[in-house]
């Protein structure tokens, strides 16, 4: 079975196409700049194509992914019939779901319906969904929620201390995202550490340019450190993560902005790229440090700083901690980042070895033999669980 993977975005479109008999990836591409221009990376086991193509909007960029995957040079299909299914990646589930759905027209309406919960992700996962369905009408297509995984939280986790009505008249809580990210890795944990998942406590730390922990006990989130929006939790790339609320209300009295442009400073001019002045790229960051500049060196130490918080505040939330798993672009590659978090974490029984630390592209234990809590690097794959989600419900 064929499934088709797409993450769309306001004006970009990933897209994935596995082959679910051997979960092996037969094709993926990025469209990107639409709306703009358009350009085109599609790769297969025959090479990378790049072409400069117009995209004017999502179901012109459909055409141009589904005649990639046809080409006679560069494409793995004969037919697009092959696509028994397409998985879409929804940024925001809302309360509504609380798991991965088959899309109809009322859950296209209900993910319309909590779109201002995430106005800058819902609108453009709904524009690939109905960019699929205007190509491939009769192919069945199914949603797969960043929230869902998160929907386990209990009440004490998930409320926020402002006035209950609030809560009940606009929905206003704690969502999380990331959850296929969480969710994956903490099941291949399990596996590597060789213990059912129901006996795990473990923290989940995917570390990109969006940065989330989750707190996995017994296989199910029961708290995670992203809000109603991604802007909560920790510093990020470009995100601030926590700060005292008060602090908005006196940036817009103080610099004369309106709300909608304090809440752009928070999301695109702050995290490490606001403290730094450098950029949000760790790369940057660590070459920027190497050379002295001091405010290069505070983004990364209050970043590991509060990473470590989190992991500290999680254990304690779940009475134990048996496994600790870095993973996205900075958990998974950032050796430095890694010991920057787990020095602060040996005295509940982290104990890393340099050696394995430095390994990367695989996932693998990097702790010394008798560490208590147990360190693990896995390379996540969102779009593999988006598949699996889709050949599930396909079986139902």
């Amino acid at each position: 079975m064929y499934i088709l993977v797409i993450n769309a975005g306001s004006s970009s479109l990933k897209y994935q196409l596995l082959d679910m008999s051997s979960e092996s990836v037969l094709a993926k591409g990025l469209c990107e700049r639409i709306g703009i221009d358009g350009r085109l990376i599609h790769e297969t086991d025959k090479g990378k194509h790049v072409a400069d193509l117009p995209m004017p909007d999502h179901g012109a960029t459909m055409a141009i992914v589904l005649d990639s995957l046809l080409d006679a040079e560069h494409g793995v299909i004969a037919s697009k019939d092959e696509i028994k299914a397409v998985g879409h990646r929804v940024v925001h589930g809302g309360e509504t779901f609380t798991a991965s759905v088959l899309i109809t027209d009322e859950v296209e309406a209900a993910i319309e319906a909590v779109s201002d919960l995430a106005p800058l992700h819902n609108p453009p996962n709904l524009t690939g969904i109905r960019a699929c369905k205007q190509h491939m009408p009769s192919v069945p297509q199914v949603a797969v929620f960043d929230t869902a995984f998160h929907q386990t939280m209990p009440a004490k986790a998930y409320l926020y201390a402002i006035d209950y009505v609030l809560y009940q008249k606009h929905k206003i809580r704690k969502y999380g995202f990331h959850g296929t990210s969480h969710k994956y890795v903490s099941e291949c944990a399990a596996e590597i550490l060789k213990r059912p998942a129901a006996d795990l406590k473990l923290v989940t730390c995917h570390l990109g340019n969006g940065v989330s922990l989750c707190a996995v006990d017994g296989g199910i989130s029961v708290d995670t450190s992203m809000g109603m929006t991604p802007l909560e939790g920790l510093a990020m790339g470009t995100r601030c993560g926590d700060i005292d609320p008060a602090v908005v209300q006196f940036i817009m009295e103080k610099e004369g902005i309106s709300a909608q442009e304090a809440g752009s400073l928070l999301n695109k001019n702050s995290g490490v790229l606001g403290i730094s002045g450098v950029s949000s790229d760790f790369r940057d960051l660590a070459a920027a440090a190497d050379k002295g500049n001091e405010r290069a060196v505070a983004a990364l130490e209050v970043f590991a700083y509060r990473v470590a918080g989190y992991i500290g505040r999680y254990a304690a939330c779940m009475n134990g901690l048996d496994a600790i798993i870095f993973t996205a672009g900075i958990g998974e590659n950032d050796t430095m980042i890694r010991e920057k978090i787990c020095s602060y974490l040996t005295w509940f029984g982290v104990d890393v070895d340099p050696e394995l630390n430095g390994k990367r592209g695989q996932a693998l234990d990097v702790s010394k033999p008798n560490a208590k809590v147990r360190v693990l690097v896995i390379p996540t794959n969102e779009e593999l669980v988006i598949a699996r989600d889709t050949k599930t419900i396909l079986g139902k």
